[in-house]
C-alpha cells in the first residue's frame, strides 16, 4: 500500500510539473488613467514561458529572453508595435516606451503618455502574440475612468471600443 501511495504521489508531482510548464497563451494589460501623474500608464504582463517560445518563433531559435537584453529589447519593441490606443475621434494616442523587466514568471512591458484633455472613449488594438498563436488571449483592463472596463481579444477580435460615462 505504501508503494502505491508513494508511486501515486510521485506521478501526481511529475504530472503537475508538465501542467505548469504548458504555455498559457494569455496576457493581461492594464491601461491606467493615473490622476496623480495625469498620464495614461500601460503595463503588459506576459508569461515568461510564452515569451520564451514566442521569441524563438519570431526572432530565431537562438533568441533568449531570459539571458539576452537584446532579445528582451526586441520583444519589448514587438509588443509596443502590436498595441495601440485611439481616442474617441479615431486619433492615435502615441504611447512612449518606459521599459521592460523580467519579474519571476512574467515579462513586463511598460508604456505611457499624457492624458488627452477630453476623452469619452478609447479604441484599443492588441495583437501581440496573436500573429503566431491564433489561440492567444489578450485581456486589457482600463482603470481610473469610472468603473473598470475590460476588453478581451481572442478569436477574430483585434479591436475593442471602450466608452467612459
Amino acid at each position: 500500500m505504501k508503494f502505491i501511495t508513494k508511486s501515486l504521489i510521485i506521478c501526481l508531482f511529475l504530472f503537475s510539473n508538465v501542467i505548469f510548464a504548458h504555455q498559457q497563451k494569455a496576457a493581461i494589460s492594464t491601461v491606467l488613467f493615473n490622476p496623480n501623474t495625469e498620464n495614461i500608464e500601460v503595463s503588459h504582463r506576459f508569461y515568461l514561458h510564452d515569451a520564451e517560445h514566442a521569441v524563438k518563433h519570431i526572432f530565431g531559435k537562438n533568441a533568449d529572453i531570459i539571458q539576452s537584453k537584446q532579445t528582451q529589447q526586441r520583444f519589448f519593441e514587438y509588443v509596443m508595435s502590436r498595441f495601440s490606443l485611439k481616442d474617441d475621434k479615431g486619433n492615435t494616442i502615441d504611447l512612449g516606451p518606459v521599459g521592460f523587466e523580467v519579474d519571476g514568471k512574467f515579462f513586463w512591458v511598460y508604456q505611457e503618455t499624457k492624458q488627452p484633455v477630453l476623452l469619452s472613449g478609447l479604441t484599443i488594438e492588441h495583437t501581440a502574440l496573436r500573429d503566431i498563436w491564433p489561440s492567444q488571449t489578450n485581456t486589457v483592463n482600463v482603470e481610473g475612468k469610472g468603473d473598470v472596463k475590460t476588453a478581451t481579444f481572442n478569436g477574430s477580435v483585434e479591436v475593442a471600443k471602450i466608452e467612459f460615462h
